[in-house]
């Protein structure tokens, strides 16, 4: 076998430790942090600090946030209705509010679901004095009136016994 005339030249010695990559990275960050660069005509050169006084540009806290989006989208009465009636039971009472639960809220009409008709015409008896103490609590006219609503029987528009034309299995019973 014969030898190559030309030997291999040493190319760099390989540095296991990266020491030698890391200084040339650094070096080049370093390069272009040193250059100028030129100041972009759509930013303001200026600081951007709001100044000494309160400023839209400032951070907000979430409660005052919330309290303008609330305020600006008209959610105010409803918000008071809905925290005010997760109190059903300071506002019946505890035994009647064992027996019945707000369902709705709509065009300043609660509407209030009973377990019986007994508990919808006991509450029916005190709803003046509910009308009167939401709007004390909440402002005049929030609530005009209270809609009871005794339990909800079942339907037969729907499963098995329902029949699409006619009454159904209602139509046997006498």
């Amino acid at each position: 076998m014969s030898e190559s005339p030309n030997p291999p030249e040493p190319g760099p010695v390989h540095d296991p430790t990266g020491l030698d990559l890391a200084r040339t990275v650094a070096q080049s960050v370093g390069a272009q942090s040193r250059r100028r660069r030129k100041a972009r005509p759509d930013r303001p050169s200026g600081p951007q600090s709001s100044g000494p006084r309160p400023d839209d540009r400032d951070p907000k806290l979430l409660a005052e946030a919330m309290e303008r989006l609330v305020e600006s989208k008209g959610w105010t009465a409803e918000i008071n209705v809905h925290t005010l009636l997760a109190r059903w039971s300071t506002l019946v009472g505890s035994v009647n509010a064992a027996h019945s639960h707000p369902e709705s809220y709509a065009d300043t009409i609660l509407t209030v679901r009973t377990e019986s008709t007994v508990w919808a015409t006991s509450l029916r008896s005190i709803a003046p004095q509910l009308v009167a103490r939401l709007n004390d609590q909440l402002g005049d006219g929030t609530v005009t009136r209270i809609k009871v609503l005794g339990p909800a029987g079942p339907t037969w528009k729907k499963g098995p016994r329902s029949v699409r034309d006619g009454r159904g299995p209602r139509d046997t019973y006498g």
